[in-house]
């Protein structure tokens, strides 16, 4: 490595909480590449993210280029350096922010949910279009920065919810609000994933399930080819453990991640929130164990209450994880799908499991039922949309204008299990109103040497 990059990497791990105000000023204006070819820099590039480098290169038919790698884990960032040897190479994405970005025309986010905004809001700042996997954020504060300054910068974004792109929640969008059911008044979201804190039995049973009840006291060794100081970003420093890495690990930590509920959310409150026109949630309550300082919970459920929306009525939404289920799951009201999402209409019920199915209930009164034209334009896929938005100026169909809001109730869910009260808020003011404690939650200061402004 260079001295001049040792020098820069110095300077980001001491800079002040000012930082990103020394980048140049967002162009606020889309800016399609001069050539057609899209220039992209991929920021995590193991796991999820070499799923989208994979599929962005080889599956695409827009014509990329990829100009910079960036990941904390040396191993992902040599496989992927290997596959595109011209791209330039970074551990630490302020440094590739401030090295050079004249020829990025995009950057794709997947790293650990905790960074999520960090990697993002520079390329915002700089007028870049942006990808970012989901959840957008780690906490509310984060998701209305990252939407405000997405809508300043006039550029093409998506948050990386694949589901979205795919034909069987349109269809169902589609039902919904042709009225096949009805006025909905009623949904219900619920998945069988228990990412949180575990019960000895519970972990013995599910090899997913790691058992861990309080914060590691001692110290490990970081692998080799893991920089720990730059996995850490700007949560808290804490000496590294294996119950944190790798994913899914550091899922179940509040300074990481939010379990389940923000992380699948993303997935499955998308479609509700999506069919419903859903906006900001009148009040949330949570349901579930004693809320754990450290570790998220791995069963609980949470209800939002939503004002009339146009001509829809006002509804209630109430999300589902690990053992807790909807009352007519229980009862065998309707077909025990471990994942799925039921919306209770005037007329009738619309159930979907999962990525293809769906049907309308009774099944009997819908025998001869014939769904409306198709009205929502079938996608190419999430990154394709955003590939080909941002070569020609087309819309996504998860900008962060929408995944912003939804990512913000989603996390609006662990806020309510944490403060263990229901919640009133005012999404103006992004605050809590009847219980001040519980607005600690919707954000936190960033460690040293990391800053959102």
């Amino acid at each position: 490595m260079s001295s001049s990059r040792l020098n820069r990497r110095t300077a980001l791990q001491t800079m002040a909480a000012s930082s990103l105000a020394l980048l140049p000023t967002t162009r606020n204006a889309f800016s399609a590449p001069a050539n057609g070819r899209l220039n992209l820099a991929f920021i995590g590039v193991g796991g999820r993210g070499g799923r989208n480098l994979k599929t962005m290169t080889e599956q695409s038919l827009v014509d990329v280029q990829v100009v910079a790698l960036c990941d904390v884990n040396r191993q992902n960032l040599g496989i992927a350096s290997k596959l595109f040897p011209e791209a330039r190479t970074y551990e630490d994405f302020r440094e590739l922010y401030f090295d050079r970005t004249d020829d990025i025309d995009a950057v794709v986010v997947s790293t650990t949910e905790h960074t999520h905004a960090y990697a993002t809001m520079p390329a915002l700042k700089m007028g870049k279009h942006v990808y970012c996997e989901k959840p957008l954020t780690l906490n509310v504060d984060e998701a209305r920065r990252i939407t405000q300054a997405a809508k300043s910068a006039g550029v093409k974004t998506q948050m990386g919810t694949q589901i979205h792109g795919l034909p069987n929640y349109r269809r169902v969008v589609e039902l919904i609000q042709s009225g096949a059911i009805g006025a909905v008044r009623e949904a219900h979201v619920w998945v069988s994933r228990a990412w949180g804190l575990q019960s000895k039995e519970d972990s013995d049973k599910n090899k997913d399930r790691v058992f861990v009840t309080e914060r590691p006291s001692e110290a490990m060794t970081p692998p080799s080819y893991l920089n720990w100081d730059l996995w850490i970003g700007p949560a808290p420093m804490r000496p590294y453990h294996e119950v944190y890495f790798p994913g899914p690990k550091w899922y179940r930590w509040w300074d990481f991640g939010n379990g389940t509920m923000s992380d699948l959310g993303s997935h499955r409150v998308d479609l509700p929130w999506w069919a419903l026109n859903l906006d900001a949630p009148q009040s949330i309550e949570a349901f579930g164990p004693e809320p754990h300082p450290e570790i998220a919970p791995a069963s609980m459920h949470v209800t939002y209450e939503y004002d009339a929306r146009g001509e829809m009525p006002p509804c209630t939404l109430t999300w589902y994880q690990g053992d807790h289920k909807p009352d007519i799951w229980n009862q065998r009201g309707i077909p025990q799908w471990a994942n799925g999402a039921l919306f209770i209409g005037e007329d009738g019920k619309m159930l979907l499991s999962d990525y293809t199915k769906h049907i309308l209930l009774p099944e009997a009164e819908f025998a001869n039922f014939k769904p409306p034209e198709q009205f929502i334009p079938d996608s190419p896929g999430q990154h394709e949309e955003w590939l080909v938005a941002c070569r020609d100026g087309s819309e996504t169909s998860s900008p962060f204008s929408y995944s912003g809001p939804l990512t913000e109730a989603n996390h609006l869910g662990n806020v309510a299990f944490r403060a263990g009260e229901k919640l009133l808020w005012d999404s103006e003011a992004l605050r809590v109103t009847n219980t001040e404690s519980a607005n600690s939650f919707l954000g936190r200061e960033p460690r040293s040497g990391w800053s959102l402004d």
